[in-house]
């Protein structure tokens, strides 16, 4: 997201210089690329990223029954990771921000008339000094903590590989807790032939991928894995501050990351222009306090605290729930017809997932099997 950010700051005429600590923009990402078409048509997203377009998806038990949902319309794009990050650098630059690769900012200072990043170019120490320093490092680093912004809390981590396949036609994902403890699997098809297949887990993801793959192998859905198995980590609770005097901080550094599937492309994009106007503001008002700042966080928080709060509820019901307990609750979607009337809801949405979560537990059989295997209280509403 710091690439769209220093975009959006550069054509307001602004100098930004991007240090971005690998040799190359774009590399050693761990990502599915999956975002939704409300994403694709706010934001630019370079065409010659897209790899294919999703409008259904096969979401299997851990017995392998499935629900298929599908609707007319495109839901979403799958695209090239790779190649969306450089498109985005290159718009920035195009725009005229300056990016310095293989520069890993080491710390940042900050006083009362400028930031300081203290960076490592190439083994050479060197300091640069600016009106404010934007966070946009993934999960992880240890500049917020050492800024005073806190930690994220909670966190899962991920693995993927690519595989080739036969006929893969449409998106699936996996449940179970054997499968993907706590979390979920996917196998979604790029392009003719290749897929990626991944999941998250709280603990093994590598070794539960590796199990993945076999019986991906066994079924005759896929045809080979590459060996090369890529891992992340994905936030799943907010930074608890993102921002301070001549500080803010945007994306999976913030932890502005879906609770639900762990997608944070559409919401770091949208933090990143809610940061670029505060920005703009208090540049133009010469006011980088952190009184002026604030309002970058209680702009996006507004936008965003419901889908993070009602989110991560859910993600917490289903990790207490085991393999039986999921087949039931597949089973009351199917006999209730969950799914159809979800599809059907205006309120349906592959971005927002709220109304969608709050909307399925007014179905009393599902509420009452939710609240079989719970001690929660009741999601967050409005």
């Amino acid at each position: 997201m710091g690439s769209y950010l220093a975009y959006r700051l550069a054509k307001l005429g602004y100098r930004v210089v991007v240090f971005e600590r690998r040799p190359r923009v774009g590399d050693a990402v761990c990502c599915t690329g999956i975002i939704g078409k409300e994403c694709f048509d706010r934001f630019p997203v370079a065409n010659n990223a897209v790899l294919a377009q999703a409008n259904s998806a096969k979401f299997f038990t851990p017995s392998g029954r499935y629900l298929r949902l599908s609707k007319e319309t495109v839901q979403a794009c799958i695209v090239d990771r790779v190649v969306f990050d450089r498109a985005l650098a290159q718009k920035a630059q195009e725009a005229g921000a300056e990016y310095r690769v293989s520069s890993k900012v080491e710390d940042i200072v900050i006083s009362s008339d400028c930031a300081e990043a203290v960076v490592d170019c190439r083994g050479v120490r060197s300091d640069f000094k600016g009106r404010i320093a934007l966070l946009s490092n993934g999960f992880g680093g240890s500049l917020s903590q050492k800024l005073g912004l806190g930690v994220i809390s909670d966190f899962v981590l991920g693995a993927q590989a690519e595989v080739n396949t036969g006929n893969l036609e449409e998106v699936e994902v996996y449940f179970g807790q054997k499968v993907a403890p706590g979390f979920f699997a996917w196998l979604v098809p790029t392009s003719q032939g290749k897929a990626l297949a991944g999941l998250l887990s709280r603990r093994s993801p590598g070794l539960c991928l590796k199990n993945l793959l076999s019986t991906l192998l066994a079924q005759g859905k896929i045809i080979s894995a590459e060996d090369k198995i890529a891992y992340g980590v994905v936030p799943i609770t907010p930074l608890p501050k993102t921002y301070k005097g001549r500080v803010v901080v945007v994306g999976d550094a913030a932890g502005q990351v879906k609770p639900t599937t762990g997608g944070g492309i559409y919401y770091g994009l949208l933090c990143a222009d809610i940061a670029a106007e505060v920005i703009h503001e208090a540049l133009a008002a010469d006011d980088l306090s952190a009184r002026r700042l604030s309002s970058y966080e209680k702009r996006w928080r507004k936008k965003l605290s419901k889908e993070l709060q009602v989110g991560y509820w859910a993600r917490k019901l289903y990790e207490k729930l085991n393999d039986n307990q999921i087949e039931r609750i597949f089973d009351i979607v199917h006999e209730d017809n969950i799914h159809e009337t979800l599809l059907r809801s205006p309120d349906f949405s592959f971005d927002w997932h709220s109304d969608s979560i709050l909307r399925a537990l007014k179905d009393k059989p599902l509420s009452r099997a939710v609240r079989s295997v719970t001690m929660f209280s009741p999601p967050p509403r409005e």
